[in-house]
């Protein structure tokens, strides 16, 4: 990419699309374009295109999706579906159409089978069923990245598809009923050591693994991989080592000061056993993730202290 292209991201104001866009300032790229979903609804295929035929972005990072955590994709399947659907359609074929140079979709490690032998290999792929807890989303994201490379294939789109492992970092969801493990337990964990609660319940038995990767590491990885990477194949991103959910836990009581009782609620669903993603691809290219988890932790924690409880607080006197 020249620093003179002009840049879509998708997704700005997301965790994934804020970092990329932080990330390709620091570089010095000063044409990006975004729009907020006021202004843009990524689902409304007219609106979608009549922006691509007004802006006509050389370079594309499609980081926008509707997310969610374990619960929020129990209760809200066909939304998970239906958005990521018509998102990942409408902006892919429309990027096409109006002469995009290259295109990087963003999809998620859910989209590998639930047993998937570990660490994960990109070509296990469909090798069997998905997690149940997150069918809907994962579908969505295959059928993005099938997209991709269909273009790819019959129209000779230069298209490329990431697979990032769980992200977390500055700007993420703490609503607990949308939000991911780590920014969940983050706020949990909070919201306890501040009012002396002398326990926090998690759900699950705490024994599954995960790998979590910080945002600003998944942007400068998309950064490099948009410049450097042109294979129809996917590619995983990820630090390549994991953590189990009770460990973890006792991490985050540790960054917030909850000096109580962590109990596990073995009657909630678990999730995939273990997720951890085979990064050898990546890492032969040279990329490597640069933030330890226990830093990553302290500083997501620090912005939320910032943005989140103190706002909270400031509205609450």
């Amino acid at each position: 990419m020249e620093k003179s292209a002009k840049i879509y991201v998708a997704g700005h104001r997301g965790l994934a699309g804020s970092a990329i866009c932080r990330r390709l300032a620091s570089l010095g790229f000063d044409r990006v374009v975004v729009r907020d979903r006021e202004q843009l609804d990524l689902r409304n295929q007219s609106g979608v295109e009549q922006f691509f035929a007004a802006e006509r972005p050389e370079y594309v990072f499609l980081a926008a999706a509707k997310v969610g955590g374990i619960r929020a994709n129990s209760v809200y399947p066909a939304e998970f579906l239906r958005g990521n659907l018509l998102i990942e359609c409408n902006v892919i074929d429309a990027a096409y159409r109006h002469g995009c140079r290259k295109l990087q979709f963003l999809g998620s490690s859910c989209i590998y089978p639930r047993l998937a032998p570990q660490p994960i290999r990109e070509e296990y792929l469909l090798t069997g069923a998905l997690e149940p807890t997150n069918e809907s989303y994962a579908t969505a994201k295959i059928a993005g990245l099938k997209l991709a490379q269909a273009y790819r294939k019959q129209y000779g789109f230069r298209a490329i598809s990431l697979m990032p492992t769980n992200l977390y970092g500055p700007g993420d969801k703490f609503d607990p009923e949308a939000s991911h493990v780590l920014p969940g337990l983050l706020g949990r964990f909070h919201e306890a050591a501040v009012s002396g609660a002398a326990r926090v319940e998690v759900w699950g038995s705490g024994s599954p693994r995960r790998e979590f990767l910080h945002a600003d590491d998944l942007a400068d990885a998309a950064v490099f991989l948009m410049q450097c990477y042109d294979s129809p194949e996917i590619i995983n991103v990820g630090a390549g080592e994991d953590i189990e959910i009770r460990d973890l836990a006792r991490m985050v009581a540790e960054v917030t000061g909850f000096p109580g009782e962590i109990v596990y609620d073995a009657s909630k669903p678990d999730g995939t056993p273990r997720k951890l993603l085979d990064v050898s691809r990546l890492t032969a290219l040279g990329w490597r993730p640069r933030v330890k988890l226990r830093d990553g932790i302290r500083q997501t924690y620090d912005w939320y202290l910032q943005h989140i409880a103190g706002s909270a607080q400031r509205a609450a006197t």
